[in-house]
Formats: C-alpha cells, sequence, structure tokens
C-alpha cells in the first residue's frame, strides 16, 4: 500500500509536505485558512510525530494522509481559536471584572458598530471642514450631565489618576489618609501609582481612624493638594472615621490646595433606591467642591471601560496637553459606547436601557418566574432563595435577593468544567455542594442558549 493512502510502517515513510498539500482536504484547508499557515500546521504534525512517537505502533489511528491532515485541522483550529468570547454569567455577580464587567445597552452596541464600520468625526469639525478633537465627544455629555466645568476621557481609572498626579503633583507632596492606601485589580496600589506619577506621599492617620486635623498638620509638610480615595472595594467597620468630603474640600480650598477625588465607581444614581447601600455620586463629589473628581466608565456607570476626569476648566485643560494624555487617549469605539450610555441617563432612562441598573433593579419575584421557567424546561433542580452582589469594586458587601436554581450533581466541578466547555460557555458558582445559577446576571435574551447547554451537560 502506498504512502499516500496506506498504513505507515516505519517514519520514512512518512509523506512529503508537498505530497500532503495536494490532497483533497488539504485544499479544503488552504481555502479556509490560507495557504501559508496550512503549510505551517502540516510541517508541525509531522515534526510532533517524528519526535514524540518511537514506533508507529504509538498513534492512536494509523497515520494514513487522512490522519494526519486532520491534526493539522485540529491544530489550526487551535491556532486560531478566539481567547475573548462571550460568555454566559450565571455568577449573580453583577460588574463580573474577569467577565469583562458591565455588558453594553442596545444603544451603545450600535453606537459602536456604527464607529466601527466605517469613517467618522473621531477629530474632524464638520462645520468648519477643519480637524477637531476627540475630546469633545464625550466631554460635551458629561458636563451637562454632572454639571462639571470640563471632562476628559482616558483609558481607566488608574490612567486618569496618574494623569492628573503626573500633572499637578510631580515632585510635590499629596496628603492621603492611611485609610485610603487601597490595592484595586490586578494588584495596583495608590502608593505606587503616586510614586510612579512622581508625586510626594505624605500620609496621615491610622489604618482605620483619621481626622481633619490629621490633615491640617499634614500642611507644615507644604503638599500641593489632598487626594480622597474611595472605599470601593472594601469596607473598613468597627472604631473607625474619616473625615467629610466637604470638609477636606474646604480645609484645600482656604489653603489654596487642590482637592482631588478618586471616586472609582462612577455612580451616577443612588444606589440606596434600589435596596443597596448609598455609594457616593460624581455629582455629590462635585458638590462637595473637588477640583477633580476620577472614575471608571465600566462600572456603576455602565459603560466602556474608561477613566473619567471631571473638573474645573484650567485643571482639565491642563491635563488635556500634557504628554501622558495623548499615551492615554481613547478610541473612537470607546467614545461612541460612551456617549451612547451617558445619553440614557440624560433621558432618564438608565434604569431600564442599561444593563447593570437593570440587573441592580430586578426584583426576587421577576427572578423567581425565570428560575420557574428553567425549573420547567429542564425538569431538574431546585428554586432557592439567595443573594447577588454587585462586583467590580463596588458596594462591598452589598447584596440582593435572588432566586437562585440549585443543581444537585454527582459532581459538581466536573459539572461546571463542562458548562465552560460548551458554546457560548456557562460560568455559574458552587454552593453547598450545588451548582447555582442566578439569573440576574444572565440577559433575558440568552436563556435559551443557557438551557441548551445545561441540557447537553445534564445528559
Amino acid at each position: 500500500m502506498g504512502a499516500a493512502t496506506g498504513i505507515m510502517n516505519d517514519f520514512s515513510h512518512l509523506p512529503s509536505v508537498d505530497t500532503l498539500l495536494r490532497a483533497d482536504q488539504a485544499t479544503d484547508l488552504i481555502k479556509q485558512y490560507g495557504r501559508e499557515l496550512t503549510l505551517a500546521a502540516i510541517r508541525d504534525t509531522l515534526d510532533d510525530i517524528r519526535m514524540h512517537l518511537k514506533t508507529p505502533d504509538e498513534a492512536s489511528e494509523p497515520l494514513n494522509d487522512q490522519r494526519l491532515l486532520k491534526i493539522a485541522s485540529v491544530r489550526l483550529q487551535s491556532w486560531l481559536a478566539p481567547t475573548l468570547c462571550p460568555v454566559i454569567n450565571a455568577t449573580g455577580v453583577i460588574l463580573h471584572t474577569n467577565l469583562g464587567r458591565a455588558p453594553l445597552s442596545q444603544s451603545a452596541q450600535q453606537a459602536l458598530l456604527a464607529a466601527a464600520s466605517g469613517y467618522n468625526t473621531l477629530e474632524y469639525d464638520l462645520l468648519n471642514g477643519s480637524r477637531g478633537s476627540r475630546t469633545v465627544h464625550a466631554s460635551n455629555l458629561l458636563c451637562r450631565l454632572t454639571g462639571a466645568e470640563a471632562a476628559l476621557v482616558v483609558n481607566n481609572n488608574a490612567a486618569a489618576m496618574l494623569l492628573v498626579l503626573s500633572a499637578f503633583a510631580r515632585r510635590k507632596g499629596v496628603v492621603i489618609s492611611r485609610t485610603q492606601l487601597v490595592e484595586i485589580g490586578g494588584g495596583f496600589r495608590i502608593p505606587e501609582v503616586m510614586a510612579q506619577s512622581g508625586a510626594r506621599l505624605i500620609e496621615v492617620g491610622t489604618t482605620n481612624r483619621v481626622s481633619l486635623a490629621d490633615y491640617e498638620s499634614a500642611l507644615e509638610r507644604d503638599p500641593i493638594a489632598l487626594l480622597h480615595a474611595h472605599h470601593s472595594n472594601f469596607k473598613i467597620i468597627g472604631f473607625t472615621s474619616e473625615p467629610a468630603l466637604k470638609d477636606l474640600a474646604d480645609l484645600a480650598s482656604r489653603n489654596h490646595l487642590l482637592m482631588i477625588d478618586d471616586q472609582g465607581s462612577g455612580a451616577l444614581l443612588d444606589t440606596a433606591h434600589f435596596g443597596l447601600g448609598h455609594e457616593p455620586t460624581v455629582q455629590e463629589s462635585l458638590a462637595a467642591g473637588c477640583d477633580l473628581v476620577c472614575f471608571s466608565g465600566d462600572k456603576l456607570l455602565g459603560g466602556p471601560q474608561a477613566g473619567i476626569i471631571l473638573g474645573k476648566n484650567e485643571l482639565v485643560a491642563k491635563l488635556k496637553k500634557h504628554p501622558l494624555a495623548r499615551a492615554m487617549r481613547v478610541d473612537k469605539l470607546c467614545l461612541a459606547a460612551l456617549s451612547a450610555t451617558l445619553i440614557h441617563y440624560l433621558k432618564g432612562d438608565a434604569e431600564n436601557q442599561i444593563p447593570v441598573w437593570r440587573m441592580i433593579s430586578e426584583t426576587e419575584a421577576s427572578l423567581k418566574l425565570r428560575t420557574s421557567a428553567w425549573q420547567a424546561t429542564l425538569d431538574f433542580g431546585t428554586i432557592i432563595g439567595g443573594l447577588s452582589t454587585v462586583g467590580g469594586g463596588s458596594l462591598p458587601e452589598e447584596t440582593l435577593p435572588t432566586s437562585l436554581l440549585a443543581l444537585d450533581v454527582r459532581n459538581p466541578h466536573n459539572f461546571m468544567v463542562k458548562l465552560r466547555q460548551v458554546d457560548p460557555p456557562v460560568i455559574a458558582r458552587i454552593e453547598n455542594d450545588q451548582v447555582m445559577l442566578d439569573p440576574r446576571t444572565v440577559l433575558p435574551a440568552q436563556d435559551t442558549a443557557l438551557l441548551s447547554a445545561l441540557q447537553k451537560t445534564l445528559d
């Protein structure tokens, strides 16, 4: 039997790359993946066989041309398989940092697609027919929404803080409480960001208590600014105290210092209206008298990843001219999605249109209707009460009552692995040795896909 069609008896009879490329199956691979990539996959396949198989008998199947090209095809698929792919979030964590935080509204998705699918006015002034500035697109909306004098959008909140400190506090002192020397996601710490900016850290207070007098004493060390960092991802409880933001802003104003607030979560609505603790809002920071306020776009704001800086005209103008501003600038896709998100707030329909707020405002009764429908379709599982969380470094320890579908399966961990292997993958959680599915974070349009994935995994 020839080498092209028969079973290999030894490695000297392995087909050449050219022989495999002439096969019909290879022609199909070339059409799908291109000649160069297919060629590389075939070469790697043959090299692996020569290196790892001592005898032909070690192959699980006969090493004929068809088998070799099948291996090459699998290799091509693995090379090009996307690592950033949609998932169904059934964890009940609304702002799940590992799962991309805030999903975008339909309007934001449409705006993003419109910006991506053709040319646009990113830096073009239609009125004058000349070059424009990308900074205007979301800035006008932000100022109208919050009452700020000026606004600037960069690529995330850590960048916003780094830009502010680099522009105004390089080689100068910045006063911050030890209660606020926080670490944010990915191991980034406020002191390290400050050090990178060149600012001189002036710590006051203790890890659980700080007073206005502590800040006043620090004025002797000739600071340029006071920095307030909101406890967005942790709580200090017990014997603890901090001065009000307005008192800090008044102290800064009296002493001609900058008052900078790292507000973080980007809350524009009062979370207390939804049964949660009150999260300080961006508007409250501005009303307290802060000169510059920084926050995220993809947390409670419910938009794309961005760092937003609001403040006084002359300060924001200086930030726009700083060399780091160009390195940190956002692209057309972010600006399009952010602008569409902000319009929801201006129109008063954020609660109904922005997924994060729709999830937060959903009642336990409506969630139970969905879990009941899931249970009826699957004919499996138990409906129990549970808790959802906001997550994403917002409202630590705050929870929302929810309805869970609890699946009592033989091996919950193996079941979770199988759920992550379906398309789209399903991410759930385990409690009390049961797999828990929370409808609060499953988008309504995903119910059919979720149930299909569960039925396949349960079979």
